[in-house]
């Protein structure tokens, strides 16, 4: 699950330049444990294309400062950005494209598979995270799903949650002599994608590969269904078939090896799934039950002593580690009023 790591330099406002033409700017992130979201401004593009942003940040006036500040400190301005690439649509990486789109009249591109997220808002009129919510009653926690969909969730607001000017699929955006590869991960949420740099071997990856935490897997504004731990693995299984890269992420500071943080992601997957299995023990348990018997984090914290937002992150976890474990046969599930009961096979 996220959860707050030891902050950094990598927080602090300022820019960081990759490498010539790539600038790395952490944005502030209101009453968020992370701090900040890095946005890449990607420069030496054809002359009309200006500067694209990888990311928008949270619409808050103060990321607004920073990022302006940001751009100064390159002798750019917030009317040279042309095009804003978001990773997925968490209102940190998100709402704030929007904003600036509506200022400056900016593309903003954002992955088809969160489509049906951005629309079940607009159905809703709240930012409520409803699918969550749903795998939270599913999981057994019906009174945690009513606790935090009680919660303040900042207030909705249509305007910051408008469709993107594009939808983008598995294809290779060009911006002069700078090709993006668009690569569909789907699993912290539907419809993530990441943006690889092949000729330059960078990989701006958005929260799908994060160099000191784990991303959360299942927090969906959508309907929920699927299983996103399984599209997760596979989502980062798919990032060995490309050479290795530099890696830009969301939250952190920027690392030589995407492959290296790979493979650790998978070797903590594969011990959650086998910490999983054995609080299942040989009891039938739904996925509540199996998260309270969990440590989380790296300090491995009680369950009690995590927040009702943790406590929703841990338990959808659980329940998508859970149906991995039914998926490779290791254990068995049934729906029963409502919810689903999990049973280890021999």
């Amino acid at each position: 699950m996220t959860a707050r790591f030891d902050q950094g330099p990598w927080a602090a406002a300022g820019v960081q330049t990759v490498q010539p033409g790539v600038h790395r700017v952490p944005l502030p992130l209101p009453n968020d444990g992370l701090h900040a979201v890095n946005v890449y401004l990607l420069e030496n593009l054809a002359e009309d294309d200006g500067i694209v942003m990888i990311d928008g940040g949270w619409a808050i006036p103060e990321a607004r400062k920073v990022l302006e500040e940001a751009l100064a400190a390159i002798g750019r301005d917030l009317g040279d950005i042309s095009h804003i690439l978001v990773t997925h649509i968490h209102r940190d990486h998100y709402t704030n494209a929007v904003e600036l789109r509506r200022l400056l009249g900016s593309r903003v591109y954002l992955g088809a598979g969160e489509r049906p997220g951005l629309e079940m808002l607009g159905r809703l009129g709240s930012d409520s995270p409803a699918g969550s919510l749903d795998t939270l009653r599913r999981a057994g926690a019906g009174e945690l799903a009513d606790h935090v969909q009680a919660m303040d969730h900042g207030g909705y607001d249509p305007s910051v949650w408008e469709a993107p000017d594009r939808w983008l699929g598995a294809e290779t955006l060009c911006f002069g002599d700078r090709e993006l590869r668009v690569v569909p991960t789907p699993g912290h949420t539907k419809g993530h994608v990441v943006f690889l740099d092949e000729q330059r071997g960078l990989l701006f990856s958005g929260d799908h590969v994060l160099p000191h935490i784990t991303p959360s897997i299942g927090f969906e504004l959508t309907e929920p269904g699927g299983r996103p731990l399984a599209d997760y693995l596979d989502s980062l299984r798919l990032m060995t078939r490309y050479a290795d890269t530099r890696l830009l992420p969301a939250h952190g500071p920027v690392t030589d090896s995407a492959h290296t943080r790979v493979a650790e992601l998978l070797t903590h997957h594969d011990d959650r799934l086998a910490k999983s299995l054995a609080a299942l023990g040989d009891a039938t348990l739904d996925a509540h039950a199996v998260a309270r018997a969990l440590g989380w984090t790296r300090r491995e914290v009680p369950f009690a002593d995590l927040s009702a937002f943790n406590q929703m992150l841990a338990v959808n976890e659980t329940a998508a580690h859970l149906d991995v474990l039914v998926l490779r046969e290791r254990a068995a599930v049934a729906f029963v009023d409502g919810v689903n009961q999990y049973t280890r096979v021999s």
